[in-house]
């Protein structure tokens, strides 16, 4: 049985992935990790990797969220906590 956020990231890989593949699109997961977001002081950490798929290029995760998330502090690092 899997536990934690290694089965959240094959969880939602694997629901993704053939609904991707329909449209064309060829999908590998580079990586994993974890998103803390506090709405009330508007920041939001990203850190942590994957147990199964290794650690993601957090400062490309980064750079989407401040896309979408222009007012929030948001930063990046390669604490697993």
């Amino acid at each position: 049985m899997k536990t934690g956020a290694n089965y959240l990231s094959d969880h939602i890989f694997e629901k993704v992935n053939p609904e991707m593949e329909k449209l064309g699109y060829e999908c590998k997961c580079l990586g994993g990790g974890k998103i803390e977001h506090n709405s009330k002081d508007k920041k939001i950490r990203v850190f942590g990797l994957s147990t199964g798929y290794g650690k993601a290029d957090h400062s490309v995760t980064v750079e989407i969220l401040k896309k979408e998330y222009t007012d929030y502090e948001i930063t990046w690092s390669d604490d697993k906590k």
